[in-house]
């Protein structure tokens, strides 16, 4: 069973934080204010169990791939403790899981939810042909705030998609430094990604996406006319991502990681000015 539980990531909680976050920003906006009790339910649930489900499809398509870089030869599939055929019932099952809950809402989310399902399945398998798939990642993991502002007003507002580019952005952002650590055998292997496309340009390209999430996340503070409690959220977060790029600076592996860690914070920053500018 801990295998189990490895391969959908359940010890490692980082992850379903850095999800939940623009989530939880797109609730608190949609409803100004405290969401509903069954919404946030329903997307909390929901978010944790996806987060599982692409863990899983991922740890599958990258089966042959993992057994030949150090961080992750160690895990389920590629290890042997999971059979492939295990895997692929736990994904099913996991993903019919989190499409249960999606029909406790209405339509426009079910209809979202085929799409956001549809990157899901398709982000692991696009480190085989593009170096973009950070990219493919971000529209995942963003398409929970469409999803969110549909299930609370029944509509996807203009606003609801600078969420979503907002949350697209980040994701780059943190997967890129996530991909840092793993760069020189992911050139070895012929896996692609972000920070083998960006090269020594890594650094700078990071930064220009840091002030472009800041700049959208403005915008967001227009659009949504939220108070002064959010705009010292994004003065924190700015001083956040000096620090990221400090931990980056040198491209050590380990601190590489921890900046990917460490973008949960930025996650939490902004959620609280929200929950603050609506309450």
């Amino acid at each position: 069973m801990n295998a189990y539980f490895r391969l959908m990531r359940v010890d490692k909680p980082v992850g379903i934080y850095l999800l939940l976050w623009p989530t939880l920003w797109a609730l608190f906006l949609a409803q100004g204010g405290l969401p509903r009790i069954d919404l946030l339910i329903i997307f909390v649930v929901g978010v944790s169990i996806m987060r599982s489900a692409g863990c899983v499809i991922n740890d599958y398509a990258d089966r042959k791939v993992d057994k030949l870089i150090e961080r992750t030869q160690h895990r389920p599939i590629a290890s042997g403790e999971v059979s492939v055929k295990s895997a692929l019932v736990l994904f099913f099952v996991l993903m019919m899981g989190a499409f249960g809950l999606v029909l406790m809402t209405n339509s426009l989310t079910i209809q979202l939810a085929f799409v956001a399902a549809g990157l899901a399945i398709l982000y692991p398998f696009t480190k085989r042909w593009t170096h973009l798939p950070q990219f493919v990642l971000g529209m995942a993991f963003a398409m929970s705030v469409p999803m969110a502002f549909a299930a609370t007003n029944g509509i996807v507002p203009d606003g609801a998609w600078w969420l979503f580019t907002a949350s697209v952005i980040w994701t780059v952002i943190y997967d890129t430094m996530y991909a840092m650590a793993d760069r020189e055998e992911d050139l070895k292997v012929g896996v692609k990604s972000t920070a083998v496309l960006f090269a020594k340009f890594d650094k700078l390209i990071i930064g220009l996406l840091q002030i472009c999430l800041l700049l959208v996340l403005l915008k967001i503070s227009e659009i949504f006319d939220l108070n002064v409690f959010y705009d010292i959220s994004l003065i924190l977060s700015a001083f956040l991502m000096i620090y990221h790029q400090f931990l980056i600076k040198n491209r050590e592996k380990k601190a590489c990681f921890r900046a990917f860690l460490h973008n949960n914070f930025i996650g939490m920053v902004v959620f609280i000015g929200i929950a603050l500018s609506v309450a």
